[in-house]
């Protein structure tokens, strides 16, 4: 792996900042792949779906520990876990908060109806009369979850650990493609066409994701103190995806055993993309 590891330096070079920008680009077109997926793999099954969003959620779950707290800790706040712990509760309240505003991603990719408990009536099912209301919540909804992947990569490479930046970006990246393809197995599902979504999904995730892991790679290089903290939020948001939405929606058709023999997968490969880059 450490071929790997000099080969990326070659091509990209040695500044942080670059690498953060080459970072959001692999994760980004890693995203494009897996929204492509859907005009060779036109029906995908269920079983299929749930297995692939519990690999993703796998990965994740390992990244978060393995290539952001456990270092922020040990490497980046010389043994004190309150920077790192702080950064973790920021990130899960983003996250909460947010949501607030878009909806839940399971709503998305179930086509469920979902209600605020204190207002029945209101808020998602009501806007199901207004054709461009559910277009516009979906694409808000699966950019705001993209967030913390490009920040977790830009903050990765920002740190300096060149290899830790790389692991990063390839457990974003892999768990991007079955992820791309289930928000594109939901939009086709609402109507959108096939070729139509899969061009605009790589565009999509490209604006947001790339600017935010160089966002990301900047910030911790020009203020280094909050390194930890950064690594905290982006390990935070993503363990609140995982619990608040993958898994939830792993777990909902039947199809758990499979989901959670995927989630192991996902975490064995971050593991040992972990141990070999590191």
């Amino acid at each position: 792996m450490a071929a790997l590891v000099d080969a990326f330096v070659r091509v990209v070079g040695t500044d942080p900042v670059l690498q953060g920008l080459a970072g959001g680009i692999v994760i980004a077109t890693l995203n494009l792949v897996g929204a492509s997926l859907v005009l060779v793999w036109r029906n995908p099954s269920e079983r299929a779906l749930d297995a692939a969003l519990g690999f993703a959620a796998g990965v994740m779950l390992a990244a978060a520990f393995t290539s952001l707290i456990v270092p922020g800790i040990e490497q980046y706040s010389d043994g004190n876990p309150i920077p790192v712990l702080t950064g973790v509760a920021l990130g899960a309240l983003f996250l909460d908060q947010a949501d607030g505003i878009v909806p839940h991603a399971h709503y998305l990719l179930t086509g469920s109806r979902r209600t605020d408990a204190a207002n029945p009536g209101e808020g998602i099912a009501a806007l199901d009369n207004e054709r461009l209301a559910p277009v516009v919540l979906f694409v808000l909804a699966i950019t705001l979850h993209n967030i913390p992947e490009g920040l977790a990569v830009g903050v990765g490479f920002g740190s300096g650990d060149t290899a830790g930046g790389i692991a990063l970006m390839l457990a974003i990246g892999i768990q991007n493609i079955p992820e791309g393809l289930a928000v594109s197995v939901a939009a086709v599902n609402a109507g959108l066409d096939r070729r139509a979504y899969a061009t605009f999904a790589g565009v999509r995730s490209g604006v947001v994701e790339i600017p935010v892991a160089v966002a990301g790679a900047l910030a911790v290089q020009f203020f280094r103190p909050l390194l930890p903290y950064a690594m905290g939020f982006a390990a935070g948001a993503m363990l609140f995806v995982i619990s608040d939405e993958i898994i939830p929606e792993t777990h909902t058709r039947g199809y758990e055993r499979v989901a959670t023999l995927g989630l192991m997968a996902g975490a064995i490969v971050m593991l040992y993309l972990d141990v070999s880059l590191g």
